[in-house]
């Protein structure tokens, strides 16, 4: 043996001891597995290690230990769970079929369709190539949560394996590490918590923050250990308060105390700017109890001891939240002056609050022992009213359905509806059926009329006005709506409706945006070019597009960066033809007019002296880039990028006479305005850390103008002036580093 520790899965790497670790993760698999489920069939999931291990092969993880490991410690954490022997199975062959030569066929024949099926499920669609990352992200998810609507266990094994590679994500390169951590911040921390798996969501959150904010990270736990004595001290003296009066009252119960996770502490410092002193809350205590009935004894005796802070007491148990969740809480100041939190549940809602999902989700011989299907119905709605979003809508509208911030509102009936925070009586109506939100024409929150953009707050009683000459939703309301099941059954209205109208609306937003690009409508009507920009999409039609854009189910911005980037790709294929004819003909080149060294404002223009000179809005050329020259009638030569969409091809036939060769001079010296157009995710001090970067590469900047778009989205319009276009590189690649910027191009000034 090599002396390692199976407790607590240390092992050190040794020459010739691969095996004896190996053997021992497994010995200590079963031995976690036999603790709660004696009848485990041992046999197959010993198969299923065995199999794993046959064909992972030689392959080593990042940090030279054999792959098997992984999935070793994978069904490790889902034993921790409490799972069955399927799941078990499955997590031992997650990554056969994306990484070996194992077949879905092959894994059923062997362990089982129901094995087969959740392994299918966890492996991502890699042989299939998408245009960009969020398309790639979005059909990825969409596959996963489409077999988790089947079978949630698949859901349990992927944040298992996520868990477990954010846990050794130090081996991978900086770049996979903010990716894979913004990631599950973004996606499997929110999942975890909507599944009610509190415990595990905090170390994801944790893992995530120590390598998209190591800095930040490093502060807190830094701070926290300094003073870790003195605040075991004061959880001490709490906790000894508390069993003291528990005992004196006769309730059985379980008093602890805790921190509160690095990335809790850290949103209530940099959202909040304060000091780690100053964080409201910083301790929070659990009760754990028999019963219901001394949940609430024990919240009475608590309020006894301590001084309730008003407003912050919430009963989950008499309204639980959708992932299960139960338990009261109430925030109450210490003989100190100290604010801490107390959270009181039995010890069943205690486990279901540690694992959410996997405490309910038990399986006996493939018999579902605990029928709790309506509870993940939010699921298949989630996927239904995603059917026709694209990418980056589908990736935000996942974030939103299923980030912790939520309200509870109250039909005239005392049904409880949950929505996301901020919802207006609009998400509300649309919750309730498609028909109540088309034929909404006014709203009545706890008796009195509401505007339709009134933020709901928890215990809110709704009421909707409805009546059968209603016109239907506004275009309006797509703004004002919060929930996606709401914007999705408004944007179907609109799509069934009023398709000429969606038509109108499209094509003028679709032409205002390539005007703003630069880009003439007959470029993007060139027969190759449409077809390349459609193919992609479920559009057959410009028509089509139109439509989409119109009700709201694609953007004009996005449509128009397509378009761009294939009208350039369009003429410099002409340019590279016409090139290659004139080669072929033997026609020589023209030949080019002495080089002159004196120039205008940096450009020299040859064949012309003394020629007023401007530099073309449409595509802000700088030093170093490929120009052409245009003449232009009475306003002298105007100076365009030669990848200029006004600059093709195309527009050089129209009027060949009036395009001149132009080159930069050596006398350039001076600075030159260019526009940029920065595509970002919005959130909190983006314009101070564009600002910081601009400022760090020491450039003017001329203008600056932001818009915010429906789905969560902020685009920066940029003047700077750089010199040449290595400085305009240098700008581009520092704010394409800043975190949440999604993409930085030229564009129109």
């Amino acid at each position: 043996m090599c002396g390692a520790s199976t407790r607590s899965l240390v092992y050190q790497r040794k020459e010739g001891c691969d095996v004896a670790t190996v053997e021992e993760r497994y010995q200590h698999l079963e031995k976690t597995i036999r603790g709660y489920n004696i009848s485990a069939d041992f046999a197959q999931i010993r198969a299923a290690f065995e199999y794993a291990q046959a064909h992972h092969g030689h392959q080593l993880r990042r940090d030279g230990t054999p792959y098997i490991t992984h999935p070793l410690n994978v069904a490790q954490i889902i034993a921790e769970m409490r799972l069955d022997s399927e799941s078990i199975q499955a997590s031992l062959l997650h990554d056969c079929i994306e990484d070996t030569d194992a077949t879905y066929d092959d894994i059923a024949k062997r362990f089982g369709v129901t094995v087969a099926d959740l392994v299918d499920g966890v492996t991502k669609l890699t042989r299939v190539q998408y245009s960009t990352m969020e398309e790639e992200q979005m059909e990825n998810l969409r596959k996963m949560l489409f077999a988790m609507s089947r079978d949630i266990r698949v859901i349990l094994i992927k944040i298992a394996d996520r868990l477990h590679n954010m846990r050794t994500m130090e081996y991978q390169t900086p770049e996979k590490q903010r990716k894979k951590a913004f990631e599950t911040m973004e996606i499997y921390a929110p999942i975890a918590h909507r599944l009610g798996m509190q415990k595990i969501k905090w170390e994801l959150e944790d893992l995530s923050l120590k390598y998209l904010d190591p800095i930040g990270y490093d502060e807190i736990t830094k701070a926290v250990a300094a003073k870790s004595e003195e605040y075991m001290d004061f959880m001490d003296q709490v906790q000894g308060e508390i069993e003291h009066k528990l005992q004196e009252l006769n309730i059985e119960s379980n008093v602890y105390g805790r921190v509160k996770h690095p990335y809790s502490i850290y949103r209530k410092m940099y959202l909040q700017d304060k000091t780690l002193d100053e964080v409201y809350d910083l301790f929070a205590f659990r009760v754990l109890v028999n019963t219901v009935a001394d949940c609430y004894n024990v919240l009475g005796a608590i309020h006894d001891l301590y001084k309730p802070v008003l407003g912050r007491f919430k009963d989950y148990i008499a309204t639980p939240k959708p992932n299960m969740y139960q338990s009261l809480h109430t925030t109450v100041v210490g003989s100190n002056g100290v604010p801490f939190e107390v959270q009181i549940r039995t010890y069943e809602m205690h486990a279901i609050a540690e694992y959410g999902v996997a405490a309910h989700w038990k399986y006996k011989q493939g018999i579902q022992s605990d029928d709790k299907e309506h509870t993940y119905e939010w699921i298949r709605r989630l996927l239904e009213n995603q059917e026709d979003a694209d990418a980056e809508d589908f990736i935000h509208s996942l974030k939103v359905d299923m980030f912790d911030d939520e309200v509870f509102v109250f039909t005239p009936r005392g049904d409880v509806i949950n929505l996301p925070a901020g919802a207006t009586p609009i998400d509300f109506a649309y919750s309730i059926h498609s028909a109540i939100g088309n034929s909404m024409v006014g709203a009545k929150v706890n008796g009195r009329i509401v505007g339709f953009d009134y933020q709901l707050h928890n215990g809110d009683i709704v009421e909707i006005n409805t009546s059968k000459s209603a016109k239907g939703p506004s275009r309006d309301w797509m703004q004002i709506a919060k929930s996606s099941e709401a914007r999705s059954k408004i944007r179907q209205w609109f799509k069934k409706e009023r398709r000429d109208e969606n038509i109108a609306n499209g094509r003028a937003a679709f032409e205002a945006e390539l005007k703003h690009a630069g880009i003439p409508m007959s470029a993007v009507v060139a027969p190759d070019v449409l077809e390349r920009v459609l193919k992609p999409t479920s559009f057959n039609t410009l028509d089509e597009l139109y439509a989409a854009i119109g009700y709201g189910g694609y953007t004009a911005q996005k449509a128009v960066h397509r378009f761009r980037e294939e009208v350039a790709a369009h003429n410099r294929a002409e340019k590279a033809a016409a090139e290659a004819a004139r080669i072929a003909s033997g026609e020589k080149e023209a030949p080019k007019p002495p080089a002159r060294t004196k120039s205008e404002k940096g450009i020299i223009v040859e064949g012309l002296s003394n020629c007023l000179v401007k530099f073309a809005k449409c595509c802000t050329p700088v030093p170093g880039d490929d120009i052409i020259g245009y003449i232009t009638r009475g306003y002298g030569v105007s100076v365009h990028r030669t990848d200029c969409p006004n600059a093709s091809f195309a527009h050089q036939k129209e009027e060949p006479g009036r395009w001149i060769h132009v080159s930069w001079g050596e006398d350039v010296n001076m600075s030159y305005a260019t526009s940029l157009e920065v595509v970002c995710k919005d959130r909190n001090n983006l314009l101070v850390d564009i600002s910081t970067a601009l400022s760090s590469c020491k450039v003017g900047v001329s203008n600056m103008n932001v818009r915010t778009t429906s789905d969560g989205f902020a685009i920066f319009y940029i003047t700077i002036h750089v010199t040449d276009s290595g400085q305009l590189g240098q700008v581009m690649t520092k704010l394409n580093n800043i975190s949440d910027v999604k993409k930085v191009t030229r564009s129109a000034g």
